[in-house]
Order: C-alpha cells, then sequence, then structure tokens
C-alpha cells in the first residue's frame, strides 16, 4: 500500500503539471501576447514533435544508461527551469524554442512514469488502473485551480507548473531505484520499432487502422489548442475548470467500453469515437453562452467518447493483432503516427486555419470567426470518418482483450 501511494502520488503530480499549462496555452498567447493562430498552433505541436522523440529517448537513456527515477528527477528539474524562463518571454521566437525543449524533457516523463510504475508492481494489470487514475485527477485538479483563480490569459500557469516540476523533481529522488535492464547491446531504431511490429502495418486492417488514426488526430488538435481560448472569446466563465468535464466524463466512460465491445466490436467502436468528434466540433459551432450553453457543455462531455472509444478502443485492438513480445512496441509505434505524427501536421493545419479565419476590429483586436473555424474541423473529422467506415474491416473472431491489457501506451494525453 505504501508504494501504491508513493506510485498515485507521481502519477498525480505528472500531470498536475501537464494540465496546469497545456490548456490555457493558447488562451496567454492569443489575449495577452497577441500572437497569430499559425504561432499559437506551432507553439501547441511542442508536444507532439517531444512525443516523436520520446520513444528513442527512452530506448537509448532509460533503458540503457541510468536509473529511471534519477532520469525523471533531472527531466522534471531541467524542464521546471525552461517552463520558467517561457513564461518570461513576449517574443514568438524565444518562447517557441524554450517549449520546445521542454516538451522534450517532459513528453518522454509520461512513458517513464507508467515503466517505473509497471515495475514496482506484482500484478500490473490488478494494480496499474487506480495508480493511473491518480494522474487524470491531477490533470482535473490543475485545470479547476487554474480556472477559478482566472489565471488563464496569464503566464501564472507556466509558472505554476515550473513550480511543480522542481517538486516532482525532488519527489523522483525519493522513489523506489529503477535500474535499467538493457545495459548490453547497441541502441539501434530497430530496438525501438522493431521490424515485426512495423511488418504489422503491412495487414489491411492494420494500415487502415494506422492512417485513419494519423489522419484524425489532425483535426483533433484544433481541440487541443484552441478550444481554452474559444470558450474565453465567447464568454463562458471558468473555462478551464469547465473543461475538466471532459476527463471526468473520461473516467465514466471507461467504465462503459467492456460493455459496449461486446456489443459493437472494435469498427464500431471506433467509429463512434469518430462521430463524437464530428458532434463536438458541430456543437461547439454553434453553441453559445445563455439559452446555447448546453451546447458547450455537451461538446466538452462527449471527450470521453472521443477519447476512450477511439484510442482506449484502439489500443485493446493492437493489444489483439500485435503477439506478447511485440505489444509494447506496437503501442509505441502507433503513440508515434498519433500523438507525434497525427498531432504535429494538426498543430500546423489548426493555426493556419485559425488565421485564415481571423479579421481585425476596428481597434486593432483580433476577431475570430469560431463557426467556420469549428465547421472545418468537423468537415475535416467526417472526411476521416466516412473513409474509415468504407476500407476497414476486422472480420477476425478472436475473444476480445480485456481493457487492463491495453493499458501500456507509453504516451497518453488525459485532454
Amino acid at each position: 500500500m505504501q508504494i501504491r501511494a508513493r506510485l498515485g502520488a507521481m502519477m498525480f503530480l505528472e500531470y498536475f503539471i501537464w494540465g496546469s499549462w497545456y490548456v490555457t496555452l493558447g488562451t496567454w498567447l492569443a489575449s495577452s501576447l497577441h500572437f497569430t493562430g499559425q504561432q499559437i498552433g506551432l507553439a501547441a505541436g511542442t508536444t507532439a514533435v517531444g512525443a516523436m522523440i520520446a520513444p528513442f529517448f527512452v530506448g537509448l537513456v532509460a533503458d540503457k544508461l541510468f536509473a529511471t527515477q534519477r532520469v525523471l528527477a533531472a527531466l522534471h528539474l531541467i524542464g521546471g527551469a525552461l517552463l520558467f524562463f517561457a513564461s518570461q518571454q513576449v517574443a514568438f521566437g524565444n518562447i517557441y524554442i524554450l517549449l520546445l525543449f521542454y516538451c522534450l524533457c517532459f513528453m518522454p516523463t509520461l512513458a517513464l512514469t507508467n515503466s517505473l510504475a509497471f515495475r514496482q508492481m506484482r500484478d500490473p494489470k490488478e494494480e496499474f488502473g487506480p495508480i493511473r487514475v491518480l494522474g487524470t485527477a491531477g490533470w482535473i485538479t490543475g485545470g479547476l485551480l487554474v480556472g477559478s483563480l482566472r489565471l488563464e490569459s496569464t503566464a501564472r500557469p507556466l509558472q505554476l507548473a515550473a513550480s511543480l516540476s522542481i517538486l516532482m523533481a525532488i519527489y523522483c529522488l525519493t522513489l523506489p531505484d529503477t535500474p535499467p535492464l538493457a545495459r548490453e547491446g547497441r541502441f539501434t531504431l530497430a530496438s525501438v520499432f522493431p521490424r515485426e511490429a512495423v511488418a504489422l502495418l503491412r495487414e489491411r486492417s492494420m494500415a487502415v487502422f494506422a492512417i485513419a488514426s494519423f489522419l484524425i488526430c489532425i483535426p483533433l488538435q484544433f481541440y487541443y489548442a484552441f478550444t481554452n481560448l474559444f470558450l474565453n472569446e465567447a464568454g463562458v466563465q471558468n473555462a478551464a475548470g469547465k473543461m475538466t468535464g471532459g476527463q471526468m466524463s473520461e473516467l465514466f466512460c471507461m467504465l462503459l467500453i467492456p460493455w459496449f465491445f461486446r456489443r459493437l466490436g472494435v469498427k464500431y467502436m471506433l467509429v463512434a469515437g469518430m462521430s463524437a468528434w464530428v458532434l463536438r466540433y458541430v456543437l461547439f459551432a454553434y453553441g453559445g453562452v445563455g439559452d446555447r450553453m448546453w451546447m458547450f457543455w455537451l461538446g466538452i462531455l462527449l471527450h470521453g467518447i472521443c477519447y476512450d472509444f477511439f484510442f482506449v478502443t484502439g489500443q485493446i485492438y493492437i493489444d489483439r493483432k500485435a503477439s506478447l513480445a511485440l505489444r509494447a512496441a506496437a503501442q509505441g509505434l502507433i503513440t508515434f503516427i498519433t500523438y507525434g505524427a497525427g498531432m504535429f501536421v494538426g498543430s500546423w493545419l489548426s493555426g493556419a486555419v485559425v488565421e485564415h479565419y481571423t479579421v481585425l476590429s476596428p481597434s486593432g483586436a483580433p476577431v475570430h470567426a469560431w463557426q467556420s473555424i469549428w465547421i472545418f474541423a468537423a468537415s475535416a473529422s467526417a472526411i476521416v470518418l466516412v473513409l474509415f467506415l468504407i476500407t476497414f474491416s476486422d472480420k477476425e473472431k478472436s475473444p476480445v482483450t480485456t481493457i487492463e491489457g491495453a493499458g501500456a501506451m507509453p504516451i497518453e494525453a488525459p485532454l
């Protein structure tokens, strides 16, 4: 129980850090620094670059050279300093470079905290879920705190996250020793993404799934990068706090996945997840403060279906398709394709679209045509949905894997 409590505190702090600054980043950059939509999209996309680099960093440093708890401490210490310096900047170039280097430090820690937790458990299938859920609680706490203190348009969330990173660095040094397991042998690309894992993509259903996952993560970045700014400009009070409703619905929908999985199967679970994305963007396009506020609320609460029904179901699907020895590598490969490449492209495209639908008011302040922006995101999601519905087929009659068997996805964004 003592180990579980310590690991739970680690997860809570890990996602408290991320949730306290990332959601409101676009609001600060737009409201206080008056950056363009494209600049905001690129800044939000620094996490995608970190997600692409993370598997290589973890494979080299944590797996072969140093104890995991020491790597975590060093990354959070350096990251805290970088995030604090970023909060002091006003020029886009300086902020982007500092955020980029920060994300190169932070994103590997998502996989490393999972790895350290698994190494300290007797039965990860039984023990990991209750511990990992405290990470979602940390994210929710960060959003509620920042929103209730009305810090969304300031640099304070970055400074809060920087302080928490220093605290996390100190705490990591108290965690159980977790030495590297693979000191022998050279580090190669094949050691991160084995050929056998890449070869899974030769199967038609897996290839379609991978392509659809990449494409759907492009419009997903509209939500991550711009929802908080949109809600604030729409006049929603405590937008960051209200957005934590998405994580609360995620916890609830997680409980429903086994029931729906038995009745819908892989294909229509994935279709339901993508359909929820389309509906969410439509609700944002036509919602408003007042008698249409319910549309904003529903759009936020759909996050549970958007995330769980697609990403968690995808983890289960990959867990079924890959052999036991390749499951971790296959999950890492899909993470690279989605949270890395897909969201990197999405960060550029979402920024370009927001910039395209931005005009200057007579006073010189930027005005965003949010309805057009959200309709674009909904249309892009709908195109991916239709293509997936037409091309994907998984007629394999293998038994359904339990949700616990798919919990080893290295990078997870509970947004």
